[in-house]
């Protein structure tokens, strides 16, 4: 082989050739000794503190979560309703701002810490003692790809790391047979406005990008299956063993060229790995009834699925998973943000709801039940808010001053609620928290200092935070 045998070219003859069967025979080489010097592809030799929790569970409601019609109440919507703004509106996505609208559903104390839920979630309602509620959560853009861009990576423009992509940098993963960022999706799931983006590695290693895995599928990943008889199979590993161990003498332990073999030996494993993932057949009926897979509604089925999975990822020990929302049976939202209405706002967020509320709030009951939930932090968030005031007649537009998100499992204080908005539930008055506190906090449970876990690309040393950023100790137990 020619000593100028190029990265690109390498990279054009693994993934055309035997990418799929890939480079497991390098998992007993020496020249793979630095790639496997640490646990599972971690960065970190250990936490930078005791963790609180080894898994996250991020439940992303794209297209915008009206706040004030879920998890933040507010009565002068009610007494107000149809009158004009008495504070001043500022622009929004559309500026097809209409008067005050009342929500269209009740809320209703739940639990034990009687936290007021919305109609919406009588599932979710049942776990409220569970629950750490940010009320105060805010976000500098006002469009949807811009917003999941800020949600995903802290920045509101594509190149950036996913924040899945930064625990499994940081921490990998504990099962080398799976990887350790996983995207779900099931149904006609699309991901949210800005794509595979949202889920990429940006300028880390290329392993810890997210993996497309569909939870409904014949074949969850694309060309995950064995191809060709076992002898076969071993012919290609063989050749692919030799011809890895010349090219990676010459390319002095290249990291680019390290993380497209950790890639391949990933792909060769999860073979087997993903359809045992995948096969609920040994799950109980009265499992498969919780989360409802069996329902005549096929988006909260799938979405149930989604929810099973991921359950199952964790006791697989997969480090980071992300649930995709499915497009709404009766096309209201677009299909990339359907929690998206800016018109009737009632029946959209209505479907939304019940395509997610049992399946999350069995994930937590089932989690809890299997000893898991203490080491999970589940985490439910849009890209933004909604506004206070009508959108046309009954929709509502985007709302980045202030809107909640909550978080659930190890290390929260289960019950509680941090900030507050408005009277109106307009802007953010009482402990404003933003996206870089979010994550700071996630990183802390996962016993990393948000401020340490840097890499240094073009001259700069980035992070999930960028430069802001802190943990939001009060929700912490």
């Amino acid at each position: 082989m020619s000593g100028n045998f190029s990265r690109r070219r390498f990279l054009e003859t693994v993934s055309t050739g035997f990418g799929s069967v890939a480079l497991a025979g390098l998992m007993n080489s020496p020249a793979d000794a630095a790639v496997r010097a640490l646990p599972a592809g971690a960065v970190l030799e250990h936490p930078h503190h005791q963790p609180r929790v080894k898994h996250v569970i991020f439940c992303y409601m794209s297209g915008g979560v009206s706040h004030v019609d879920t998890f933040d109440p507010k009565p002068m919507l009610k007494k107000l309703h149809g009158q004009p703004m008495p504070v001043r509106v500022e622009r929004t996505q559309f500026n097809n701002n209409g008067n005050i609208m009342a929500s269209p559903f009740e809320f209703a104390p739940s639990g034990e810490c009687g936290m007021p839920v919305s109609s919406l979630f009588p599932h979710v309602a049942t776990e409220a003692d569970e629950l750490a509620v940010i009320r105060s959560m805010t976000s500098p853009v006002n469009e949807h790809a811009q917003g999941n861009f800020f949600m995903h990576t802290g920045f509101p423009f594509m190149g950036h790391p996913s924040a899945g992509a930064w625990c499994t940098y940081g921490l990998g993963t504990e099962n080398e047979n799976l990887p350790g960022f996983v995207v779900l999706q099931s149904g006609d799931a699309t991901p949210p406005h800005g794509g595979v983006s949202l889920f990429s590695s940006g300028y880390l290693p290329a392993q810890n990008q997210g993996s497309f895995l569909k939870a409904d599928t014949s074949e969850a990943i694309r060309n995950i299956q064995p191809r060709g008889t076992s002898s076969e199979q071993q012919r290609r590993l063989q050749f692919a063993r030799e011809f890895d161990e010349a090219f990676l003498a010459r390319s002095a332990q290249d990291e680019q060229v390290e993380a497209a073999i950790h890639n391949y030996e990933t792909a060769f494993r999860m073979q087997a790995a993903v359809p045992e993932l995948c096969d609920i057949s040994g799950e109980t009926e009265a499992t498969l009834q919780l989360y409802g897979l069996n329902s005549g509604d096929q988006q909260l089925a799938a979405y149930g699925r989604q929810c099973l999975l991921a359950r199952r990822m964790v006791e697989r020990g997969v480090r980071f998973i992300e649930l995709s929302c499915l497009p709404q049976s009766r096309g209201a939202g677009q299909a990339a943000n359907p929690w998206d209405q800016h018109g009737n706002l009632k029946g959209g967020h209505s479907d939304m709801a019940r395509q997610v509320d049992q399946p999350i709030a069995a994930l937590i009951k089932d989690l809890r039940s299997c000893g898991l939930l203490e080491e999970t932090l589940i985490v439910w968030a849009g890209e933004f808010g909604r506004t206070p005031f009508s959108q046309g007649s009954d929709g509502r537009d985007h709302n980045p001053f202030g809107f909640s998100v909550w978080m659930a499992g190890g290390g929260v204080k289960g019950g509680s609620i941090y900030g507050a908005t408005d009277e109106l539930g307009y802007h953010v008055v009482e402990n404003p928290a933003t996206v870089y506190d979010l994550w700071a906090t996630v990183l802390h449970l996962l016993g990393i200092n948000h401020e340490r876990l840097t890499f240094r690309y073009s001259g700069r040393d980035f992070r999930l935070t960028d430069v802001h950023g802190n943990v939001l100790t009060p929700i912490l137990a």
